[in-house]
């Protein structure tokens, strides 16, 4: 069951983004067109087809401009959407619905975004065990709402940040001067809770790996064959996460290697927006009585 992400997670970037939005002097625009007292009606529609994700930042950001403003989600985050599909009904003062509605969009488009591309390396592993993971890669001050996007998505979380768990890249395993070095000095570092996770990108790291008891191999642009020899190795006794150039033309052979994890950063950092209007109901406008 996906759950939403607590408004206090959510405030800060809507709030700033409106704020960046607004400027010194508001928007002019619609200040200057929309009459003070007019009320509207507007629809979210999609233009595409896609995963929704990310109505709680669009509502609070219509919120924030206007409190009158009330959303009524039909379809709401996780649900598959195909073009012209409503997600969701605005109603309340219009110059509020139009000045929020750039920032409300950018964040329901992205988000929506990040939730689709993260289903389609679902569709394409369907059938295996392995589950598809995002990463670090996410952009500054959203990786929560990225996040959650993913798991809107049907993805799972991997860290959120370099305090909840040991991850073991190249770059450590050089300068501790080995892989068993680095998972020794790392398990004498860290609490009990913690786990370990090792990146290798060649076999003969993975039995040192292993010797050093690391929770989870990140076995990192490795073909499915080399992938599979590796999780027979493993047997059992580590996490196998592959990772490295993931599409979902090249998921399915992955998966079928038995991994248990696929990890992508281009889910976050690269996804394409979710094509979702605005739609000004006709007849839906109405002018508050004097």
């Amino acid at each position: 069951m996906l759950t939403s992400l607590p408004l206090l997670m959510i405030e800060a970037p809507v709030r700033a983004a409106l704020l960046e939005d607004l400027g010194r002097a508001g928007d002019l625009t619609t200040d200057a067109i929309v009459p003070a007292g007019l009320r509207a009606e507007t629809a979210l529609v999609a233009r595409q087809a896609g995963i929704v994700a990310g109505l709680d930042a669009a509502a609070l950001a219509f919120r924030l401009v206007d409190p009158a403003i009330e959303m009524v989600v039909e379809r709401p985050d996780g649900s598959r959407v195909t073009p012209g599909d409503r997600i969701a009904t605005i109603a309340g003062p219009a110059r509020g619905m139009l000045t929020a509605e750039r920032v409300a969009l950018n964040f329901l488009g992205h988000l929506s975004g990040v939730a689709s591309a993260t289903a389609t390396l679902v569709d394409a592993v369907r059938g295996h065990k392995a589950r598809i993971c995002c990463t670090r890669k996410t952009m500054p001050g959203l990786r929560a709402l990225q996040k959650y996007a993913v798991r809107a998505g049907g993805g799972v979380n991997h860290r959120f940040g370099l305090d909840d768990a040991v991850l073991i890249k190249d770059n450590h395993v050089a300068a501790a001067g080995g892989v068993g070095a680095a998972i020794r000095a790392a398990r004498a570092g860290i609490g009990h809770l913690v786990k370990i996770e090792i990146e290798i990108d060649r076999l003969d790291q993975l039995d040192e790996a292993l010797a050093g008891r690391a929770d989870a191999v990140l076995l990192d642009n490795m073909g499915p064959d080399m992938l599979a020899e590796a999780v027979r190795r493993i047997g059992g006794r580590a996490i196998a996460e592959a990772s490295g150039r993931i599409t979902p033309a090249t998921a399915p052979a992955i998966a079928a290697s038995g991994v248990d994890l696929i990890s992508a950063g281009w889910l976050t950092h690269s996804a394409q927006v979710l094509d979702i209007g605005l739609d000004w109901r006709d007849g839906a406008a109405t002018r508050a009585a004097a």
